[in-house]
């Protein structure tokens, strides 16, 4: 492969950085879906988040999900769930280690809940990027459009990594 080959296949940012939080959902312990959230400004990754039981206490994959055994379609009483949300879980890291994430940019696999939804308008996120549409349960996209988050979608990101021999 040249080089030219190689720059013009380079990913953009929003590519590079989705791709990144779609390898970050890897580590989720939840057994309905699997997401990961990255923050990053000025082109930096702050904090990463992913799916899963609070630290220290028994996840899914230990338990079951109590969801899929009461039959809870996806969006709907979250509340009942163990896990803590990727999005949560990515402006907590914020929070415990001092990062200022004030006009950041999300990228998370799945759109979010409402309550991600208020959370990541609250903690000044001004932009999110992702590739799944999760249940617009509550209005989450006419809530983001109030707040003035930029919302984009953006195509999945392919499984493979090109190295260069």
């Amino acid at each position: 492969m040249t080089k030219k080959e190689i720059k013009n296949k380079r990913p953009s940012w929003d590519e590079y950085f989705i791709k990144i939080a779609a390898l970050v959902s890897e580590r989720s312990t939840c057994l309905r879906h699997h997401v990961g959230a990255i923050i990053v400004k000025d082109r930096r990754i702050l904090t990463t988040g992913y799916n899963g039981a609070p630290a220290g206490t028994k996840d899914c994959l230990e338990l079951g999900c109590l969801r899929n055994q009461l039959g809870i379609p996806s969006g709907e009483r979250v509340e009942i769930c163990r896990a803590i949300h990727g999005e949560q879980n990515a402006i907590i890291q914020a929070a415990k280690y001092g990062q200022d994430i004030q006009g950041a940019t999300m990228y998370c696999t799945h759109s979010p809940c409402i309550i991600c939804t208020k959370m990541l308008i609250n903690a000044g996120i001004k932009r999110l990027v992702t590739y799944v549409d999760y249940a617009d349960v509550g209005g989450v996209r006419d809530l983001l459009k109030e707040a003035e988050v930029e919302l984009i979608k953006v195509d999945r990101p392919g499984g493979k990594i090109d190295f260069l021999d």
